[in-house]
Order: structure tokens, then sequence, then C-alpha cells
């Protein structure tokens, strides 16, 4: 069984609410981390179930820092998990995480779900995520609620935006951006997965893609 659904199903320890089709995608893409020496930032820890799901499934060499709003969930702290309190739509707030921590293997964004919240945390924070690590930004169901800021096919949305990365992922192919500098992202994105309520990006460090041949072709050109 998947080790975090396991963890999930026998768990009598803090509180945990999770949709039950996120452990396989947690596991596919954070499984490579495990028993490393792996920084981890979540932001909304919540009851804290999430911090003791993580340190689990990570092992003791994993550094777990928690994102909260709530000063409450400075309870959660100890010798493996650092908490810090603020806000995530708060740009200053974002940028001043980046002092503390230069370097994160694995971002997940469980926070307070709005539109706002999600772009802006993207834009702070995606480049301080590991070269081959990864941004995961999970209930993005709310994109289509408009309580949070979105919309079916709202162009505001956490949603809308991560399709228009796609183009970005695609740069070296695009023709009108032939002598442009390419972005940050379209440098450093190796994919992008969607899933039902979930955004995962993989990071490696990328050039100009290059094709090539091997071997011999099977049969001679109509004009030869």
């Amino acid at each position: 069984m998947n080790p975090l659904r396991a963890y999930f199903d026998a768990n009598r320890g803090p509180l945990l609410n999770k949709w039950l089709h996120y452990f396989d995608i947690y596991d596919h893409h954070f499984a490579r981390f495990r028993g490393r020496d792996v920084v981890m930032l979540e932001i909304g820890v919540y009851h804290g179930g999430s911090l003791a799901l993580w340190k689990s499934y990570f092992g003791s060499r994993a550094r777990l820092v928690g994102v909260d709003i709530n000063p409450r969930a400075r309870q959660f702290a100890d010798d493996q998990v650092t908490i810090v309190i603020g806000d995530q739509s708060n740009r200053d707030f974002l940028r001043s995480l980046l002092l503390q921590w230069p370097r994160i293997d694995i971002l997940l964004d469980d926070g307070g779900h709005s539109m706002e919240q999600q772009i802006t945390t993207f834009e702070e924070l995606y480049g301080a995520v590991a070269p081959n690590g990864v941004y995961m930004v999970e209930d993005t169901h709310t994109s289509y609620w408009p309580e949070y800021g979105g919309g079916l096919e709202g162009g505001n949305s956490f949603l809308e935006y991560t399709k228009r990365l796609t183009d970005q992922l695609n740069a070296w192919h695009v023709r009108e951006w032939k002598d442009q500098p390419r972005t940050e992202f379209s440098r450093s994105a190796w994919s992008i997965s969607w899933y039902d309520s979930i955004v995962a990006i993989e990071k490696r460090p990328k050039v100009a893609p290059e094709a090539r041949m091997t071997g011999r072709p099977s049969f001679l050109a109509l004009d030869e």
C-alpha cells in the first residue's frame, strides 16, 4: 500500500484532512526524496497532522518548515519542524522566507486557496525551489469557486495562470519568441502535471532542446 495512505488510515494522532486520491500524487512526485536531507516547506499546517505525516514519510533527515497565519501553529515546532507565522498573500513576508530558507526541495501550498494567495506565493517562491525540486499546489478546485476569486474559464484563476505557463515550458518552439531570452520558468521547469485539484511542477535545469538522428533509414527517399 502507498505508505502515505497507510499512515493516514492508521492515524490516531493530530487531525489529517485529505482527499484520498492525493496520496498517490504525493508519492509519485515525492518518493525520490525519502530518506534524504530534504527541505520541505508546507504552507498551511492546520492541526499539525500533515507535519506528522511528512515526518513519517521522509524520515528523520528531513527538515520541515510549516508556514501558517494562525499563531497557534507554533505548538507543532520541534527538533525537526520549524514553524513560521505569516500571511502568504504578503509579498514581503514571502520574501523574508527566502532569507531563512534559500533552498527548498519541496514546496507544498496548502494554504488559504484563494487565487491571490496561490499566484502571489508562486511568483515569489517558485525561484527558491531547488533545481531538481517540486512545487505543488493542492486544492486547486477553488479555481472554479467565485468566493475564492475563481470561476470556470476565469482568466484570473490559478489554473488558468498555470495553463499559460505551458507556453513558457515550450518556449524554444514559439517562433514569435525566437530572439527573446528565455524566462526563469522556461529554463527550470521540466514538467507541469495537472490532476484533480492538484498542480505539480517538477524542476530540472534545461537548455535548448536538440533533435538528432541515429541509425539508417529503412527506405530511400523518392528522389534518390
